[in-house]
C-alpha cells in the first residue's frame, strides 16, 4: 500500500481544466490547449506522498529548472512558453507555475548515471550490471563510472516504483531512432551540467529527465536537474564505499526509516507527520542547492 496519505482537491481556476495530481505538481490545461504546471511543496519518500509540505519546495523546484532550462537551450529545446501567471490564478502559484507546450510525450524515464548508488548499485552487486550494461570489478557505493551511462526506466504512476529497463526494451518500445535520440540527448545533457556542477563544488552523481516530441522535434519537459530529479553530492565530502551526504530529502528518508518515527516502511500504515526541525533542515538543503548551483541568494 502506497500514494497520497491525503491527496488534495485540485484547485480550480477559471479557463483551466485540471488534468492531473502527481506526487509534486498539479497539471492543468488552458484554453489555448498548453499545459499549466504548478509544482507544490509536497514531499514524497518510500512511494509515498508525505501528509506534511515543505515550504518554498516548489518554487525552488520551477526557479532551479529555470535556470538549467537556459543553459541547455543549445542542445535541446524545452517545453516551456511562459511564467506568467494565468489569469485568476491564486497569488501563492507565483514563482511555481509554468505554461508549457503541450507535448507527445516519450513513455521512458530518461536516466543518465556518472556514479554508481542508488538503484544501479543494487544491481551491480548482484550481476556487475546496469540496465544490462557491464561494469568494472571493484566498484563501490559512490564509485565514480569509467563513462556516463543511459539507463532508462519506465514511468511509474503515483505509488509505484519505476522500473529499470534495458537499452533495447527502450527501443523496442519506441523504435530504434527515437531510443538513439534519447540516449545520446540525454548523455550530451547530463555532461553539460556535470560540468556546471563540479565548477560549484557539487558532484552530479545521477539524473533523470522527460521529454516529449513537438511537430517532429524533441523537447526537453517537466522539471530538469532539481534534487528532486537527481542526486546532487557535495564534492568536499565525497567518499566513495559508503552512502553520501547529498542536497535532497535525505534528512526527510533517515528520520522515517529511524526508530523515532516509529513507521515501518513495509508495513501497511502510511508515513506519519515530519517533525518541524526535520521539515526546516530539509528546506535548507534545497535552498542551499539553489544557491550553490546558481551562484543566486534565495532570499
Amino acid at each position: 500500500m502506497s500514494g497520497f496519505v491525503e491527496k488534495p482537491e485540485p484547485i480550480e481556476v477559471p479557463g483551466l481544466v485540471h488534468l492531473h495530481t502527481g506526487k509534486v505538481r498539479d497539471l492543468y490545461r488552458d484554453a489555448d490547449g498548453n499545459l499549466v504546471m504548478v509544482a507544490s511543496d509536497r514531499m514524497s519518500a518510500y512511494d509515498w506522498v508525505l501528509p506534511t509540505d515543505i515550504p518554498d519546495k516548489g518554487r525552488v523546484l520551477t526557479q532551479l529548472s529555470l535556470w538549467w532550462f537556459d543553459r541547455l537551450t543549445d542542445l535541446v529545446p524545452n517545453h516551456v512558453l511562459s511564467t506568467d501567471l494565468p489569469a485568476g490564478a491564486p497569488a501563492d502559484w507565483e514563482g511555481r507555475t509554468l505554461v508549457c507546450r503541450a507535448l507527445d510525450m516519450v513513455p521512458v524515464e530518461c536516466v543518465a548515471r556518472g556514479y554508481l548508488t542508488g538503484s544501479g548499485l543494487a544491481e551491480y552487486r548482484q550481476t556487475r550490471t546496469v540496465c544490462g550494461l557491464a561494469l568494472p570489478e571493484g566498484l563501490t557505493d559512490g564509485s565514480e563510472l569509467p563513462s556516463p551511462i543511459f539507463t532508462p526506466a519506465t514511468k511509474a504512476e503515483v505509488g509505484e516504483h519505476d522500473e529499470n529497463v534495458s537499452y533495447e526494451e527502450v527501443a523496442r518500445q519506441v523504435g530504434a531512432e527515437t531510443a538513439a535520440l534519447l540516449r545520446q540527448t540525454t548523455l550530451a545533457v547530463y555532461g553539460r551540467a556535470r560540468d556546471i556542477a563540479r565548477d560549484r563544488g557539487i558532484i552530479l552523481a545521477d539524473t533523470k529527465f522527460e521529454f516529449g516530441f513537438a511537430g517532429g522535434e524533441l523537447v526537453l519537459a517537466d522539471e530538469v536537474l532539481t534534487p528532486d530529479s537527481s542526486r546532487f553530492w557535495p564534492a568536499d565530502e565525497w567518499q566513495p564505499g559508503r552512502a553520501q551526504p547529498s542536497f535532497d530529502k535525505q534528512f526527510v528518508r533517515d528520520w522515517l526509516t529511524s526508530p523515532a518515527s516509529g513507521w515501518d516502511r513495509h508495513g501497511h500504515q502510511p508515513p506519519p507527520v515530519l517533525p518541524q526541525e526535520i521539515v526546516d533542515r530539509t528546506r535548507a538543503k534545497y535552498i542551499e542547492a539553489y544557491e550553490r548551483l546558481t551562484g543566486l541568494s534565495w532570499a
